[in-house]
């Protein structure tokens, strides 16, 4: 697997991830899904890991503060099928 394609497939599962019913639960679980995933993908590419947590944390954050929990609704989780 390339760099570049484990680079979408972490952007991918993070986009599916963040939780929470308020804002404030989306924004927290959203930057640290995000710090984790830019993070990982900085030491994968060969770049500064804490830019990467950074620039990673504060898009997850700004995604999970400025959705609304109704604007993507997955279904029940698989466990509750």
């Amino acid at each position: 697997m390339t760099r570049t394609s484990l680079a979408v497939l972490l952007a991918a599962a993070a986009l599916l991830s963040a939780c929470g019913t308020s804002k404030t639960d989306r924004a927290l679980s959203g930057g640290g899904i995000g710090a984790g995933l830019g993070a990982g993908t900085a030491a994968v590419t060969g770049g500064n890991i804490l830019g990467g947590a950074a620039i990673g944390g504060a898009a997850g954050a700004a995604g999970g503060a400025l959705t609304d929990q109704d604007d993507l609704d997955l279904g029940k989780p698989l466990w509750k099928r």
